[in-house]
């Protein structure tokens, strides 16, 4: 029998049927009240717990919140108790949040948690919750919350809401994590509840993991289904977003398959002693990611980390898990945003995706709830995040599709990072740092671990589980390590510092490899290199019109250990280090010795070439937890970029300091401030530079500022006064000009920066910065796009950035090409009207175009 709570902890004076409530600030009243008239607390709990619903969230879902009050008020409580409001009309509680069963908590012991262990096994029983909700007899409720538990009911088929539509899943890979990922997000912008249905089984649309579970395929028919105020704008804005994706997903199917096929007929390493697949000396598996290596085993251990439980009779006090609960989902939300960004400058927005993708994971409210059941079950906090992530991913694991079993592994990735957070001392180890030549043997590898791996050092990787849509096996395709995945328990008997001979392209690895074996892979592996080093020489050569002119390329990069990466193919120095980095990968702003060290090390790998540093641009879709920057309604419109640094000196001063110290020490920068809009800006942050420069004695530097605003393109030849160079930030500029916000999933189709107004934007930059001999560079989206890149130097742009795999096809598009043609294409594109008529440009032949993806 369960056990039962104290006798009277809720007696029938504290629940309130039918209660009505204006708002939640109301409900928090009446339930204060309730508390209060029952001798449980003073006067002044309802102010305390209005203090915790702005520290932590208090909703625990499926319509329950559980408002108490904060740690240190606790003298405020006279005895234990709990009060519950029914709200049959529902009260909005957070965003997407709607509380039908207000249980209000005032405990100073542990006499509450047999009630919280209740509501969060009654959360699974949503027929039971749901007569709860409507019910006129309050012992129903003290039966339900104080009585023996009821056996679980069970799951009705799941039946449609009121207003509905089907589609079918064109999608050629299916519902994968990143279209997943959009449609969760359009969910959450509604109030309406919004069901996904395949057959007998559905889904909540605001999860994403929730979605994956139902393994949709192509040619899946579905039904989306929703009922609330606003559940026509619902489904309406869902259905664009849903079918809006599909050519995404088709064209992204149809470059992997034509990757597939050039890899297949490319040809591959055949080994001059073919073995039978019994053969002790080979294992098979399946291949993952293309090429050739010979290296020795080295053995990396993974899989759930060990996390102890608290000490027999200890307890976590459970409001301050919340909120240490809370800051850590934050943290990592903010790390995981930083390391999209970072992944998208220096291998592309496609495998971007995958950490966007598991920020996303974060957000499913099946995790907090199997937390807050531990939790309130005696547990510690990390003990029940670690299992709370092992009881999810364990099934998805196991499921049996492939897309599941690939996003176990990104939950176990994301559960680590929060784990860290949540505890230092359950981190991961020290960076991995095997010798030269390591072919990487491990049970399974997550997208960190992959894409925190030094090609320099690991030349391959082998793991017993996982699958070629991986995400890890995505990020080793496009660092070039040949890749092998799902070899079974084979690895376990394989031995660490053995050599071997890794054919990614077969999936096959090869032990203890015989001498001509060696001598055979080595000539192939000394071909493809010799192919390379030719293909580099190309791609080393400037971006030269066949007329003479010159355009210079620059790589978005944010590391020195990234810049061999830019060099390898064809960066001719760094057009935009993103500083903001430094900031968002850790818990406290990096101090100036930080900064100095890391501007130091990146010039130091760029030697005589350019390196143009942006000073840090925090504020819009980039937020920092720990520099307190007020919430704003819209923080695109708000305190971002130039606004932020004139307004928090410790955060200018440090960084211009450590610019110029490194200025000092020879390293060649230019420096450049982010959302200028006023001649008054730019002229207070030149004389704060300049002052800093003559206290440190060091030499001038080129000042020059990004180009985002209309108001700044427009003012460009009076910015050009104060302005050493203008960089124009097109996916801002675009965001602005068009009043399109470029994170709106329905939108940002239409937020394409070859808009014939964004273009007029950039000629008027250029002719502004010409009148006073300035040069113009552009660092966003469209640089890296060969159409865009081809348009953009026809309008006068002399540098282009971009992300450095986009590099070659920019450079080969410019060399072969005149730049009278491309000024005569710019006039062209000026004159048309909309941004599909311009892309139309660059799919006629006629004109030297091709297809050319849209940016998104």
């Amino acid at each position: 029998m369960s056990p039962k709570a104290e006798p009277g902890l809720l007696p029938r004076e504290l629940i309130q049927l039918d209660a009505r409530v204006a708002d939640k600030a109301e409900a928090l009243r009446q339930a204060a009240a309730l508390l209060e008239a029952g001798g449980c607390t003073r006067p002044g709990f309802a102010a305390s717990m209005a203090r915790r619903e702005g520290a932590a969230e208090t909703y625990l879902g499926k319509g329950i919140a559980i408002p108490h009050g904060m740690v240190e008020d606790r003298d405020l409580i006279l005895r234990d108790g709990i009060a519950v409001l029914q709200l049959r009309e529902g009260v909005a509680w957070g965003p997407g949040q709607v509380a039908r069963l207000v249980v209000a908590i005032a405990a100073r012991s542990d006499a509450h948690i047999g009630i919280l262990r209740r509501l969060t096994r009654l959360m699974q029983d949503e027929a039971r919750l749901a007569r709860l909700v409507t019910t006129a007899d309050p012992e129903e409720i003290i039966a339900a919350l104080e009585g023996a538990e009821a056996p679980a009911a069970e799951a009705a088929p799941a039946q449609d809401f009121a207003q509905s539509f089907d589609w079918v899943v064109d999608y050629p890979s299916g519902l994968h994590a990143r279209p997943a990922t959009e449609w969760a997000e359009t969910a959450r912008r509604f109030s309406a509840r919004i069901r996904v249905r395949h057959g007998a089984e559905a889904a909540e649309a605001r999860t994403m993991l929730s979605l994956l579970q139902l393994g949709l395929k192509a040619g899946d028919r579905v039904t989306f289904s929703a009922e609330g105020a606003d559940a026509a704008d619902a489904l309406a804005t869902l259905r664009v977003v849903v079918t809006g994706l599909s050519a995404r997903e088709k064209a992204q199917a149809a470059e992997a398959a034509e990757k597939r096929a050039a890899a297949a007929t490319a040809g591959g390493w055949v080994s001059p002693e073919p073995l039978e697949a019994e053969d002790a000396r080979l294992v098979e598996g399946v291949a993952a990611a293309p090429g050739l290596a010979i290296g020795w085993l080295h053995r990396l251990e993974t899989g759930p980390r060990e996390v102890a439980d608290l000490a027999p009779g200890a307890r976590e006090d459970l409001a301050g898990a919340a909120d240490r609960l809370h800051e850590a989902l934050a943290r990592a939300r903010e790390q995981l945003g930083a390391l999209a960004d970072d992944t998208a400058r220096r291998l592309g927005e496609v495998d971007a995706g995958i950490f966007r993708a598991q920020a996303e994971l974060l957000a499913d409210p099946g995790l907090v709830a199997r937390v807050s059941q531990a939790l309130v079950g005696g547990h510690g906090l990390a003990w029940s995040w670690a299992r709370a992530i092992e009881e999810t991913a364990a099934p998805m694991r196991a499921s049996g599709n492939a897309v599941l079993a690939g996003r176990a592994a990104d939950l176990r990735d994301v559960g680590q990072r929060v784990l860290a957070l949540l505890d230092p001392a359950l981190g991961r180890t020290a960076p991995l740092e095997p010798p030269p030549g390591t072919i990487l043997i491990a049970d399974d590898l997550t997208p960190s671990d992959t894409a925190g791996l030094d090609p320099a050092r690991v030349v391959g990787l082998v793991t017993a589980q996982g699958g070629p849509s991986s995400h890890s096996a995505i990020l080793a395709r496009t660092l070039g390590l040949p890749a092998m995945v799902g070899a079974g328990a084979a690895l376990g008997r394989l031995e660490a510092g053995a050599p071997a001979i890794l054919d990614g392209t077969a999936g096959r690895l090869y032990l203890a490899p015989t001498e001509a074996e060696l001598a055979s892979a080595r000539a192939f592996i000394a071909a493809e290199e010799a192919r390379r080093a030719r293909d580099s020489a190309a791609r080393a050569l400037p971006a030269t019109t066949t007329d003479g002119h010159r355009i210079e390329i620059g790589a978005n990069i944010n590391l020195a250990d990234q810049a061999p990466f830019a060099l390898s193919l064809g960066a001719e120095g760094v057009g935009l280090m993103r500083t903001e980095f430094l900031f968002l990968e850790r818990a406290e702003s990096p101090t100036e010795e930080d900064q100095f060290q890391a501007y130091r090390a990146m010039a130091a790998a760029m030697g005589a070439r350019p390196l143009v540093i942006r000073a840090l641009d925090i504020g819009g879709d980039k937020q920092v937890s720990y520099l307190d920057l007020p919430r704003e309604e819209n923080p695109f419109l708000g305190v971002r970029g130039a606004r932020l640094l004139l307004r928090r000196p410790e955060l200018l001063v440090p960084q211009l300091r450590a610019l110029y110290r490194a200025a000092r020490e020879g390293a060649r920068i230019s420096v450049m401030f982010p959302m200028i809009t006023s001649e008054a800006e730019l002229i207070a942050l030149r004389e704060t530079a300049e002052r800093i420069r003559a206290e440190l004695k060091a030499p001038a530097i080129p000042l020059g500022i990004m180009i985002e605003v209309p108001a700044a393109a427009l003012m460009a030849d009076r910015l050009a006064v104060h302005a050493d160079f203008f960089s124009i930030g097109t996916n801002d500029l675009t965001q602005y000009a068009l009043a399109i916000d470029r994170q709106n999933p329905v939108l940002a189709p239409e937020a394409d920066s070859l808009h014939p107004a964004v273009l007029a934007l950039i000629a008027a930059t250029v002719r502004g910065a010409r009148a006073k001999g300035r040069w113009v560079g552009v660092c966003g989206g469209i640089a890296g796009d060969p159409f865009g890149a081809a348009l953009l130097a026809g309008l006068g742009v002399d540098e282009l950035s971009m992300t450095p795999r986009d590099i070659p096809a920019v450079k080969a598009r410019l060399r072969g090409a005149a730049i009278a043609d491309l000024r005569a294409l710019a006039e062209r594109a000026l004159a048309l009207p909309d941004a599909a008529s311009v892309r139309a440009l660059g799919a006629d032949p006629a004109l030297g175009g091709g297809t050319v993806a849209g940016e998104v």
